[in-house]
């Protein structure tokens, strides 16, 4: 473990099969982790896709009024808008509880826990400055989680991250700006803009945009 993460977290290196003390009651009375987020939100395209899915609209619609594009390191990539009113997530509803709980974005499922990803796969840690609820029980990280398809799915997340770090690092290489923009834009539109088809399967759609991606590409 790096000197940054051993400061930020308990110290520890989480498998789904470990116990972590994450479980806060479900939030009750607590919406702290969804105020004031920034940009830090960021989406993934199974987040997309399960927001087009559940509720029924556009990514176009989405990108008007729920999620926003930033750059990051070198990419362009949508993250979860906060309210102009109260600074808070826009799909925080008035009781203070999450509307979309159910398909909420990767980040949020996983939090206070924070990824890490090295040679090993995919595992966990859990952020000393994360959730604010006192006395948390211990759960497995599992179930924590609570995804579908759990296992494909940590393997999409090792796959999306290890694209986006080969990605920019082309990026990085490349001088020409007017290049640049150009794969920037066609990975947005490939991943993103292009709707899915919500009646198949994600992750079946993902890897052949991924390939396709892959065999145009510089890598």
């Amino acid at each position: 473990m790096n000197k940054n993460l051993e400061e930020i977290s308990d110290g520890k290196v989480y498998r789904l099969h470990d116990m972590v003390r994450a479980a806060c009651n479900d939030c009750e009375g607590c919406h702290a982790c969804c105020e004031d987020m920034g940009d830090s939100i960021i989406l993934d395209p199974l987040d997309v896709y399960l927001l087009q899915k559940n509720l029924g609209t556009s990514v176009e619609s989405l990108i008007e009024k729920k999620i926003e594009l930033r750059m990051v390191d070198g990419l362009i990539l949508p993250n979860m808008m906060m309210s102009e009113e109260t600074n808070c997530c826009v799909f925080l509803n008035e009781e203070g509880r999450c509307s979309i709980h159910s398909f909420r974005p990767g980040i949020c499922r996983v939090f206070p826990l924070g990824r890490i990803y090295d040679e090993e796969g995919l595992s966990y840690f859990l952020q000393r400055e994360g959730c604010v609820k006192a006395n948390r029980s211990k759960v497995k990280v599992s179930k924590w989680l609570d995804t579908p398809e759990l296992r494909k799915n940590q393997q999409y997340l090792i796959d999306w991250h290890d694209f986006r770090k080969q990605m920019e690092d082309v990026i990085a290489d490349t001088e020409d700006e007017k290049t640049v923009k150009t794969i920037t834009m066609f990975l947005l539109n490939t991943f993103f803009i292009q709707p899915y088809d919500v009646n198949v399967d994600f992750y079946e759609q993902f890897y052949a945009r991924l390939e396709r991606i892959r065999a145009v590409l510089p890598q």
